[in-house]
């Protein structure tokens, strides 16, 4: 066990037997959520902002570092009996209070839609309870012992994992992705990714730094337990999503005023939404998008670069795409007056941006003249 992962087990097993104030920062949590949750609950946990307001009914959500269990008590109430949410953590007193709570909070709301695993955020493959098990059957006393331990972690993993690929609406987590070592926080986000639908999204609040930290304050365990020493830039933060895979992040909130400042650096709370689905062919179906504004020029995370008010050229898959949720409200969309069935399209080069012509879309024979429309007021449009 490392130096850094030690210190943040036991000072939050520390901080579920007693409160400690110096591990969050003021979030204003929507009292109607809170009021059903025992005070057990809310005392002992800990993070920086609020990743459950940005969720919706009927979705699974699965919430990493769940402690004792606020945000997954908060998120039951906000997906419904239709919802599911699932907590993630590894400290057992933590989850002790968040399990022996959860039959309170399931009668208080009329519904049971909640569950607590025991895992590591960083490997969501390997159920941490299914391991203990099969240790005290075969302990590790030597070598082979130890690679045999190895190998059934790995069996584990594929055979029964903590959380199965492509089955989770929403990810979030609450101040808990800078407490992962350096060296295992890009397996993090690719384990987040990896257990995403589709279509599915992350939402993480998180503290991050104006600055790069240095090596003597990374070295520091009680800061990296404090949410300090394991931070990301800002910059850093977005990027790590990006490097994943994820597409149309965007930073949610940022606290203006700094939680916390060491040596000149300031640390803030920031929530960041970030998309899982960009990936896949391109064909072509002679679909065109007008960049609405108010930027003159903006570019994707395919690296498309549009102009305000052009018509540019763009896959089936990219058409979809800004068809929903981040980009639905900045872009106008043009389909073809003839459908190009999906299995008649051609590959479509997405390497470059390119104009469309709009006799592309509406037929290079399309000669049609018309009568004025009719205006929507009734008046004249003239």
């Amino acid at each position: 066990m490392t130096s850094a992962e030690s210190a943040t087990r036991d000072r939050y097993a520390a901080a579920a037997l007693a409160p400690e104030a110096a591990l969050c920062c003021p979030v204003d949590y929507d009292p109607q959520f809170l009021k059903i949750i025992p005070a057990e609950v809310i005392e002992k946990d800990y993070g920086c902002g609020d990743p459950s307001k940005y969720l919706h009914p009927g979705e699974t959500v699965l919430d990493l570092g769940s402690g004792t269990g606020k945000i997954c008590f908060i998120a039951a109430q906000v997906v419904g009996p239709t919802g599911r949410v699932i907590g993630v953590d590894m400290t057992d007193d933590m989850l002790e209070v968040a399990e022996r709570n959860a039959p309170i909070v399931a009668e208080r709301i009329g519904y049971s839609n909640v569950e607590f695993r025991k895992g590591r955020i960083q490997d969501l493959a390997l159920d941490l309870n299914l391991l203990d098990q099969e240790l005290k059957k075969n302990p590790i006393s030597d070598v082979a012992s130890y690679l045999a331990a190895d190998a059934i972690a790995s069996d584990l993993r594929i055979k029964q994992p903590l959380i199965p690929s492509d089955s989770i609406d929403v990810v979030v987590s609450n101040c808990v992705l800078n407490l992962v070592e350096t060296p295992l926080k890009r397996q993090l986000f690719e384990e987040i990714f990896r257990v995403l639908k589709k279509g599915g999204r992350a939402v993480i609040s998180d503290i991050v730094s104006d600055e790069e930290i240095p090596l003597h304050l990374q070295n520091d365990a009680y800061l990296w337990s404090g949410c300090i020493s394991g931070a990301y830039t800002e910059e850093g933060f977005l990027h790590a999503f990006a490097e994943a895979g994820f597409y149309g992040i965007e930073i949610l909130k940022r606290d203006d005023a700094p939680w916390q400042t060491v040596e000149g650096i300031e640390f803030r709370s920031v929530t960041i939404q970030a998309w899982k689905g960009k990936q896949g062919p391109c064909y072509e179906r002679n679909q065109a998008v007008v960049y609405k504004g108010p930027f003159l020029k903006v570019l994707d995370d395919d690296g498309h670069a549009m102009e305000r008010g052009k018509r540019y050229a763009v896959c089936d898959k990219t058409f979809n795409l800004y068809q929903a949720a981040p980009y639905k409200h900045h872009f106008a969309f043009i389909e073809p007056l003839t459908d190009i069935p999906l299995v008649e399209a051609k590959p479509f080069n997405c390497a470059a941006s390119a104009l469309r012509h709009p006799k592309e879309t509406k037929g290079q024979d399309y000669n049609a003249t018309t009568v004025a429309s009719e205006c929507c007021d009734g008046g004249s449009c003239c």
